[in-house]
């Protein structure tokens, strides 16, 4: 039902599309779609600090992104491990209770697996929809907190 492809420089008109989509679908979105955003999507690509970035687009039959799923590795000398961040998980409002947001995680998962890692953490969003789906997820456990620490 769901298409999932990698986030590719040349799929970017695609996501600001999606972006756009979003915010017509809820006004809750705390950035703009401007030119200074558009660039540094662009540059990320081209930015070795992004290697590590694993990003999946959903696409519907008419080949447009219903859902996207962002992530990265991160290396600890804590434990000699490497872990993944879950980023973000969106999907559209209208596209949402239909998989999409399984679809996406579960090729993640595979994703990571291929890659050597076993652990997903991710910050929750605290709207309620975001909990359900959250606590619904196969093999997780909610636990600790987060915390989101602006550096000066």
């Amino acid at each position: 039902m769901w298409t999932i492809k990698p986030y590719t420089k040349d799929r970017i008109p695609d996501v600001l599309a999606f972006e756009q989509q979003l915010r017509q679908e809820e006004d809750v979105w705390g950035w703009k779609i401007d030119d200074a955003y558009i660039h540094s999507v662009q540059s990320s690509f081209d930015d070795p600090r992004f290697q590590d970035s694993v990003s999946l687009l959903a696409y519907n039959k008419k080949g447009s992104i219903v859902g996207r799923i962002d992530s990265t590795m991160i290396p600890s000398h804590f434990d000699g491990s490497v872990k993944a961040y879950l980023d973000w998980i969106c999907v559209l409002k209208s596209a949402r209770h239909q998989g999409v947001a399984q679809a996406l995680m579960e090729a993640l998962r595979k994703r990571l697996k291929s890659e050597g890692i076993d652990t997903l953490i991710g910050l929750t969003a605290a709207n309620e929809e975001a909990q359900r789906f959250y606590s619904h997820l196969p093999d997780s456990m909610m636990r600790d907190i987060g915390i989101w620490i602006n550096v000066k």
